[in-house]
């Protein structure tokens, strides 16, 4: 059994096939998948088509990150929600959805599914023995239940994350632009910049092994140094 996590996906979904496809997930692994499957990237229809049809197929937890908040009040609040969801990305998920070449979409073309995945489909953290999945990180003497959204959604990752449970906490959220996973005493962020050039990557959280790939369809891997006493 491996436990998987995938970092911010971005709009990126060739990387994220390209990804799946090399790890290939076995009926005995959990996946995870860490959120900000949206904006920025080329194709966030592609990646959300992607996971549902991936949920369908086999168990996968799908985690809820910033971007995927800020669509939301982009299509629920005003005109203030909606220009700031276009400038950090937005503009980028809205082009995936034109109806024809070379015209963008609007929020009234995404797909009542893709809503529906959005709102109801995603949880705000996972738990399991070892581990602590998140998207953005948590405030390490309160229990998951008593986060708050800015450490879960919203806050970069600090020097150290230890949280009181002893869990290591594995998560995304601040683009490590070298490519590389950054390791923390208590944490690891897999984010890695897939959509600006950099790496999709996915680990496995029991041995440390991860794999990656980008835009240009290289591959690479390698092992996390867990820090503050994990095992890998």
């Amino acid at each position: 059994m491996r436990v998987l996590a995938i970092g911010d996906v971005h709009g990126c979904r060739g990387q994220l096939d390209d990804l799946l496809a090399w790890v290939n997930p076995r009926p005995g692994d959990q996946l995870i998948t860490l959120g900000d499957y949206v904006d920025r990237g080329p194709d966030t229809r592609g990646v959300l088509d992607r996971l549902i049809a991936l949920k369908r197929e086999r168990p996968t937890v799908c985690l809820r990150g910033n971007h995927e908040i800020m669509m939301l009040n982009a299509r629920d609040g005003d005109s203030g929600d909606r220009k700031m969801w276009l400038g950090v990305g937005g503009a980028q998920a809205l082009g995936s959805y034109g109806t024809a070449p070379g015209r963008a979409g609007t929020l009234a073309d995404v797909p009542e599914e893709h809503w529906q995945f959005l709102e109801d489909e995603l949880r705000d953290y996972f738990e399991s023995e070892q581990f602590i999945f998140v998207h953005a990180g948590v405030l390490c003497g309160f229990d998951l239940d008593e986060q708050p959204p800015s450490a879960l959604f919203w806050e970069f990752l600090p020097d150290a994350m230890r949280h009181h449970s002893g869990k290591t906490v594995i998560c995304g959220h601040t683009s490590q632009k070298s490519g590389v996973p950054k390791v923390v005493p208590g944490a690891v962020c897999i984010d890695t910049y897939a959509h600006g050039g950099g790496w999709l990557t996915c680990l496995d959280a029991l041995s440390g092994h991860y794999w990656q790939v980008d835009a240009l369809g290289r591959k690479r891997e390698g092992v996390v140094d867990y820090e503050d006493g994990h095992e890998a």
